[in-house]
């Protein structure tokens, strides 16, 4: 998996008071959870935006006042509003302890039935997968090709070494939908 690496500053004050005062300086309050004990600290929000507005999942590294931690996003709290960001949980990595991370899936291949007038439609663009952090891939690429129109790809048709699927087993993935061009073109047969 991808690393990013975020700067923090240790908090010592708590409540909503001093969240309020880190948020008008530009700050975003976090907690980083796991291991002996959890830790509290702020980041500056123009230092998140590469973590929070994209679709890629990363193993974040955690530079709190020049002590270094691997951690995963676990939840992002938004203003209901303003789309401001208004706190961020972390989960600190242990050595051999397998964690939960949410993954964009990717689809390659031309599908049989969208050469013929269907439509390929993405119902699920992240899974979520459980397992050590060194077989975290990247991306889960789920080749299309063999899909006919009016087939479905489950996440229980999914198999990915070393790591399970949190996901249930019939949450759809991907399909290809029956449109007017591919029932014409079946009726043609």
């Amino acid at each position: 998996m991808q690393t990013l690496q975020i700067n923090g500053t240790a908090r010592n004050d708590f409540g909503k008071k001093y969240a309020k005062a880190a948020r008008r300086e530009g700050m975003v309050p976090c907690v980083v959870y796991g291991g002996d004990k959890e830790e509290t600290f702020t980041v500056s929000a123009k230092d998140l935006k590469q973590l929070i507005y994209t679709p890629n999942s990363y193993i974040v590294e955690l530079n709190i006042d020049g002590k270094t931690q691997k951690a995963v996003m676990r939840e992002v709290q938004f203003h209901p509003v303003r789309e401001q960001i208004l706190h961020i949980d972390f989960y600190r990595l242990q050595e051999g302890k397998p964690v939960a991370i949410t993954l964009p899936v990717r689809l390659t291949g031309n599908a049989e039935g969208v050469k013929v007038g269907g439509k390929l439609a993405l119902a699920a663009r992240k899974l979520t997968v459980k397992g050590l952090v060194e077989n975290m891939p990247d991306e889960i690429t789920v080749d299309v090709t063999p899909l006919k129109v009016g087939q479905t790809i489950f996440v229980g048709d999914l198999k990915l070494d070393n790591l399970t699927f949190v996901t249930p087993a019939t949450t759809a993935v991907c399909a290809v939908r029956v449109t007017r061009a591919s029932r014409g073109a079946a009726q043609q047969k």
